[in-house]
């Protein structure tokens, strides 16, 4: 079954990525010029496949959080393997970052980086019975599905690199019941190591990104969780993702969230917020760009 709306509902069936055959595309134009836009200038960007030790470890990570899931009484699915290596693509890491998914319909999104179409194929024996809709790559159209998150009837989409006003535009004709507010507060890519919404009215937000000037209008009367600083985890060579990767969590339900257990400060606050906190850890979260929101996909939540 195919259903979600937001990002907090009991989470009933969920995807978790896989490291294997994990790769840094070489003829990718858009990934080529990643040396060009990055602010981390003291080792060069990686390219060619993953180091074997780093897609082993990530993927007795991403075990245990399955592991993790089931014991919640979760189901949990996994993309079909793809030699990434062979085909110059990147990873089934971060499924997130691939579909958009609305109550039974799942957007084939026009990512940021070409060589990520590929990736479709692992999920396709997942959608049969989804309404797919497949943005199309010839019309200037760039979004990450991790640019978007779901509040019920209203979105919030970060307008960056990886998510243009071209797409934005596209995504409020696909979607005319849903009132969708565009923010653009900073210079990176996704969304979900900046905003975490726990629960409706209750919501995290980076705070050396988001201030209450800045906030989005979408969290008017919400109650608002500002942090302030992170654990910064370590990295292989070259960090894809930055420290507030640690931000970045899963919500299993309204009462419950899997949280990086190097971020002690973050789970305390959680406790006292009244959280069951399953603290795990991605190793490789900031090597592959991945935190727990990240290498997920909510296929079914229930509010039931």
């Amino acid at each position: 079954m195919i259903e979600t709306y937001n990002e907090w509902d009991s989470l009933k069936r969920v995807v978790v990525g896989d490291a294997t055959w994990a790769n840094w595309p070489l003829y990718d134009p858009v990934f080529s010029k990643e040396s060009e836009k990055t602010t981390w200038q003291e080792t060069p960007v990686p390219s060619g496949a993953v180091p074997q030790h780093i897609i082993d470890e990530a993927n007795v990570d991403l075990d245990i959080l399955v592991t993790t899931l089931t014991g919640l009484g979760v189901e949990v699915e996994r993309p079909e393997p793809l030699n990434f290596q062979i085909h110059d693509g990147l990873y089934n890491y971060c499924p997130r970052d691939r579909f958009l998914v609305y109550g039974d319909t799942v957007v084939d999104t026009a990512m940021m980086y070409p060589c990520r179409d590929m990736e479709a194929q692992c999920y396709h024996h997942l959608f049969k019975d989804a309404n797919v809709i497949k943005m199309p790559r010839n019309r200037e159209l760039v979004l990450d599905a991790a640019n978007v998150l779901r509040l019920g009837n209203k979105w919030l989409f970060l307008e960056s690199a990886s998510g243009n006003l071209e797409a934005y535009h596209w995504l409020c004709s696909q979607f005319p019941n849903i009132h969708i507010e565009k923010c653009n507060f900073y210079s990176g890519v996704h969304i979900d190591s900046t905003i975490v919404p726990l629960r409706e009215g209750l919501v995290i937000l980076n705070g050396s990104r988001v201030t209450p000037n800045t906030c989005p209008k979408i969290f008017d009367g919400w109650e608002k969780i500002y942090v302030n600083e992170i654990v910064a985890q370590d990295f292989y060579q070259y960090p894809y993702a930055s420290k507030w990767i640690g931000l970045n969590m899963l919500v299993v339900d309204p009462q419950s969230v899997i949280v990086d257990f190097a971020q002690k400060e973050l789970v305390e606050l959680l406790l006292k917020k009244g959280f069951s906190v399953y603290p795990r850890t991605l190793r490789h979260s900031r090597t592959l760009g991945g935190g727990f929101h990240c290498v997920t996909l909510d296929l079914h939540r229930s509010n039931k």
